[in-house]
């Protein structure tokens, strides 16, 4: 078993949102890896960040990419970093990948600035910019699919993803 398709992209690319709206629109489940590594460690992604450090997070989220690509069929989407461990990509190379491309303008006003985001924290802007020229090869390196979501409404995004990788029934 396999996802049918995989969802990657820095913070504010709108991955759990698109993939909620291309699993519904697939009549496929979804499955958000964040969501799964906050059930396994009982606590927020921030809290993690605090109590364990970040290299304690990549290794649960590791854990949790790995159980998602293996357990479900339908619409996963992973964290903004998990592209950056190797097991991870190896991982994905099996799977059907979508890139979710967005610019920085976009991502601020998505993700807001006030919201809990562990690696945002200190100058939002400069910090989203340096993770995207650490990130973007990787997410490129994975992806089948680029998508940019730029002036596109999730649903339109959706279908963009739709119809690049002919999933229509």
């Amino acid at each position: 078993m396999s996802p049918l398709l995989v969802l990657v992209g820095p913070p504010g690319a709108g991955k759990s949102t698109v993939g909620q709206v291309l699993a519904e629109r697939l009549s496929v489940a979804y499955r958000d890896t964040d969501a799964d590594i906050e059930a396994l460690a009982g606590k927020p992604i921030p809290d993690i960040f605090v109590d364990e450090g970040e290299p304690h997070f990549r290794e649960l989220e590791v854990r949790a990419v790995a159980a998602a690509v293996a357990e479900h069929d339908g619409v996963v989407a992973l964290g903004g970093g998990a592209v950056l461990a190797e097991a991870t990509r190896e991982l994905l190379a099996d799977c059907r990948v979508v890139y979710l491309e967005v610019a920085l303008a976009d991502a601020v006003k998505r993700v807001g600035l006030d919201v809990p985001r562990p690696l945002l924290a200190v100058n939002p802007r400069a910090t989203w910019r340096e993770l995207m020229e650490a990130r973007r090869p990787l997410y490129q390196e994975v992806a089948t699919i680029t998508v940019d979501t730029h002036g596109r409404t999730p649903e339109q995004v959706a279908e963009a993803t739709i119809d690049a990788l002919d999933l229509r029934k």
